[in-house]
């Protein structure tokens, strides 16, 4: 879905959600408003290992990718001008198995709890 001023959105309630935050931000109730920011839940797994030439002379140790690092990417980040506090929002239509996954990761890994519109 596309917004009046260009932007490409994953659903029409994504982009009705951010018009209603971008004339929050004009109206001063939130501040600092930014889309699509991303956290890491889990960092990517490497694990090394010892490599030989053909003569069986040993060389450096080389280092290969086991499990790519896990994230979240949030919909919507901004300020409460009220408050004071951040908020992590998601425009949330149907709740994956993943998603579901990655919401207690967020608590458990960075203490914050995503908020769900």
């Amino acid at each position: 879905t596309r917004t009046s001023d260009g932007l490409v959105f994953d659903s029409t309630k994504e982009a009705r959600r951010w018009e209603q935050l971008l004339l929050l931000q004009r109206a001063g109730k939130i501040t600092s408003l930014e889309r699509q920011v991303k956290y890491e839940l889990l960092p990517a797994q490497y694990e090394t290992y010892e490599r030989y030439s053909k003569r069986g002379v040993r060389l450096k140790d080389g280092c290969r990718l086991v499990e790519r690092q896990c994230v979240y990417i949030a919909d919507f980040v901004y300020t409460d001008a009220e408050t004071g506090q951040n908020v992590v929002e998601d425009a949330k239509g149907m709740r994956t198995k993943d998603y579901i996954i990655k919401r207690k990761l967020m608590f458990a890994v960075h203490g914050i709890r995503i908020k769900e519109v």
